[in-house]
């Protein structure tokens, strides 16, 4: 972790950061809209068993970095709740539902 002598640096640091995670979210957005493919029927693509396996990883690694895990829960499931539509949408386009 880089230490910063000043709150430009903390800040500068954290814009790149905020980059980094939005450039993260995009590659995996493109990523789920490709699973759709894979998939054959709606229940298939919510996959509840599979979201709460991310769900209670992305918990685990939080407690591992020492952040709250609610925060990383919180902000998973409005991730993956917006990709599951993305996902519907994309198989319902692909002609299979």
């Amino acid at each position: 972790m880089k230490k910063c002598n000043s709150l430009q640096e903390v800040r500068d640091e954290i814009d790149v950061l905020d980059q980094q995670l939005i450039e993260l979210i995009s590659q995996r957005s493109h990523l789920i809209r490709q699973a759709a493919a894979f998939k054959d029927t709606i229940e298939d693509v919510k996959a509840e068993d599979r979201i709460d396996d991310v769900m209670q990883r992305a918990r685990n690694k939080a407690i591992s970095l020492g952040i709250n895990p609610n925060m990383i829960s919180d902000l998973f499931k409005v991730m993956i709740d917006e990709m599951v539509e993305t996902e519907i949408a994309e198989f319902r386009n692909s002609g299979k539902f």
